[in-house]
């Protein structure tokens, strides 16, 4: 088991300013310029010195974060086989492929053995460009040869500065998202400032480096601060499509570097959907933000030799649906309040309905499985009936898919993050429903257009997207802590944005007959500055100690395995075990796998279960046919998985494959009706007592107190 411990030896007031389009400039102190040509200066200062704190975060940011990863692993003391450990599960095998690019004798010979593996999984030919997006690998192995860096910079730190200098673009894009919002860069800072006090529930880069979201996050942090520019008002034609072009890259970007792009763009194509469908957004920019979603999920779809999953995937399905629902309802945003709910019912049934239909009928054409058990885990997780299928209960027993813990608010509340957050959430939630409601109850737009001025509550186009993209990716991270990550983030956005306000506090203080431009003004930048006292009194000396612990990566029993199956094994031999463990005997080793920890596959998942009858009650003769079937030599055994105690009954990988197979569990407890004792003991425990039926085919040959290493006979 990889742990960490202590070290035992050590080595060696701002101004603020207002969107030049949205609102006139003004000083902190609420004042308006007087001469337009100290109002120019004043905004060209305040854009300068926003943009100097933003970039200053991005990379404070950066090196904080790889800061920690140093001082938590002393990464640059210990050995390579260490660092490469250190990638846990699917982290090393996708770092394992940027390693393979750098080994190969030329960049083409390397782009041949990807598109051509087979040491990823034994006795089968993939195409890894197709299955897993490692093109991010791909490019910064290629940046690697070419760049003069080999003597000056290892591979794995230009691995790692990428991935932490990306999370400089990640904090720079949320606090510009912050400050288009608000207008003040003051917004922003708060926001930067939230991201990382919260870094525990915002990120996990620095210590899952080469995880897919820590590549995508930043992207999608871009894409979305550019289509809050884009759905201001009054952006000039040139501006709107040097925007379109910027939305187009970032969501390319963020398709092509994590394999769950398309249930994140679902979720933003509903929000601009909801939005749209209330008169909330423009309807031209909703249009090319569907198309500009659809392109970019095709590019990457030839990019992975015509992937499957991406052609499958809902969100095609559902902007096809939409744009083709609205030629058909071309008068859906016409009529009175009743006609114009009544038309919208129909339209989102007939959306529903040509989504179902354009999808089952891609997947049927296609022959699609790879996505199944994403379903069939949604199912069984929202309560439509219990399963035994092996694969879903897998997602369902890893706390990582359960629901969010409770104990996630209490630390957001701790630096009034989620106090704000729901202040502003509340406030602005109210304002979308009277804002929805007038939008529906008149049908003549121009009249609307010109009462705008007159009406005490409105929401500006980008602060709309922004609530309903909160609320639906909140739902999203309430359900699968996983995906809290795309939830915090944009909460700390969210939260400062409707701090640093004038709407919101215009609105408030008008609610109290308190209203006046000044106090306004007043109020917007002094309870943000406030909130950013306390941060920084609260929490600096807490950041001071993080910084200043040190520890250091501890693992001998893995790193004695890899180095005896360098030493010991053949460059050729197969092994099978764990997924997780199997992509650093990649890593480490460069042997074939017979399975790994990328799911999206149905025969993957398939090959997996079998291989996991090591963990099962299955007699030995079958379990070795399993395993020469993949054309396993060894097969790895831990203790850690045979006698796991980190979940419950009924969660154990051990009780998983025991109800998969129809076998009663072990322990005490209730079991199903119609589960039967099973014929054998459990494999991993008993090839331990070296008995004649199991040692006619398995021959230990490596042990220590984690893990069991057998040969697999070959008989003829």
């Amino acid at each position: 088991m990889t742990t960490v411990r202590q070290r035992r030896v050590g080595k060696g007031t701002e101004a603020a300013e207002d969107q030049p389009s949205e609102e006139t400039n003004v000083k902190p102190d609420g004042k308006i310029p007087s001469d337009p040509t100290g109002g120019k200066l004043w905004h060209i200062l305040s854009i300068t010195v926003g943009g100097i704190v933003a970039i200053s975060l991005g990379l404070l940011t950066s090196v904080y974060v790889a800061t920690l990863h140093e001082n938590d692993l002393w990464f640059s003391n210990i050995k390579e086989v260490e660092r490469e450990i250190s990638f846990r599960t699917e982290c090393g095998l996708y770092y394992s492929y940027y390693k393979q690019m750098l080994q190969a004798a030329s960049i083409q010979q390397g782009l041949h053995g990807l598109v051509y593996d087979n040491k990823t999984e034994s006795v089968r030919t993939i195409n890894i460009l197709e299955r897993m997006n490692v093109y991010q690998e791909v490019f910064l192995s290629i940046l690697y040869r070419i760049l003069p860096i080999q003597q000056y910079l290892e591979p794995v730190y230009f691995y790692i500065y990428t991935l932490f200098g990306l999370q400089a673009v990640y904090v720079i894009a949320l606090y510009v998202t912050s400050w288009l919002l608000s207008g003040t860069w003051l917004s922003g800072l708060l926001a930067a400032c939230w991201y990382i006090t919260n870094r525990v529930d915002t990120t996990r880069v620095e210590f899952t480096i080469p995880l897919r979201e820590n590549w995508a996050l930043p992207f999608f942090a871009v894409q979305i601060a550019a289509i809050t520019y884009l759905l201001r008002t009054h952006l000039q034609p040139v501006q709107e499509r040097l925007t379109l072009v910027a939305v187009f890259i970032a969501t390319f970007l963020f398709s092509l570097t994590w394999q769950f792009n398309q249930f994140m763009m679902l979720i933003q194509a509903l929000a601009l959907f909801i939005l749209d469908c209330l008169d909330m957004l423009p309807t031209a920019k909703v249009t090319w933000l569907y198309i500009i979603q659809i392109s970019g999920l095709l590019l990457v779809c030839v990019l992975q030799f015509f992937n499957s999953m991406i052609l499958g995937s809902l969100v095609i399905s559902f902007n096809v649906s939409v744009l083709i629902a609205r030629t058909i309802q071309k008068n859906l945003k016409k009529g009175g309040l009743f006609n114009r709910l009544g038309k919208l019912i129909l339209h989102v049934l007939l959306v529903l309905c040509l989504t179902l239909l354009i999808n089952k009928f891609i997947k049927k054409i296609l022959n699609l499985e790879s996505d199944e058990h994403i379903f069939k885990f949604l199912k069984a997780k929202f309560g439509f009936g219990a399963t035994r299928d092996f694969d879903a209960n897998l997602y369902l027993c890893e706390e990582a898919f359960g629901l969010l813990p409770l104990n996630t608010f209490s630390r957001l509340s701790s630096t009034l993050l989620f106090y704000v957050y729901g202040f502003v959430l509340f406030l602005l939630t109210v304002a979308a429903v009277i804002v929805a409601f007038r939008n529906l109850s008149r049908s003549n737009q121009v009249q609307l257009m010109e009462k705008m001025e007159d009406c005490t509550i409105t929401l500006k186009p980008d602060a709309a997207y922004s609530l309903v993209h909160t609320v639906l990716f909140g739902c999203l991270a309430l359900s699968t802590m996983r995906m809290k990550y795309l939830w915090t983030s944009h909460m700390c956005v969210f939260a400062s944005f409707g701090l640093c306000s004038t709407e919101v506090w215009k609105l408030i203080l008008k609610c109290f007959h308190l209203y006046t431009s000044h106090r306004t003004q007043v109020i917007r930048y002094s309870i943000p500055i406030i909130i950013l006292l306390y941060i920084s009194y609260k929490f600096w000396p807490g950041i001071m100690d993080e910084l200043s612990e040190l520890r250091e990566f501890y693992d001998p029993d893995t790193v004695e395995l890899m180095n005896w199956i360098k030493s010991s094994t053949p460059n050729t031999a197969v092994f099978a075990g764990s997924m997780q463990l199997l992509a650093g005997v990649k890593l480490c080793t460069g042997r074939t796998l017979t399975n790994h920890p990328h799911y999206e596959d149905k025969n993957l998942r398939e090959r997996t279960k079998q291989i996991y009858q090591i963990y099962a009650k299955r007699s030995p003769g079958d379990v070795y046919r399993i395993l020469r079937s993949f054309g396993t030599d060894y097969v790895i055994l831990e203790d850690s998985i045979c006698y796991e105690r980190r979940h419950s009954r009924g969660c154990r990988l051990r009780d998983l494959l025991d109800v998969a197979n129809g076998h009663i569990m072990d322990g005490l407890g209730e079991n199903e009706p119609d589960l039967k004792p099973s014929l054998y003991p459990r494999f991993c425990e008993e090839i331990k007592k070296n008995l004649p039926s199991y040692t006619a085919h398995f021959t230990k040959v490596f042990q220590n107190k984690t893990f069991h290493v057998y040969k697999l006979a070959k008989h003829k």
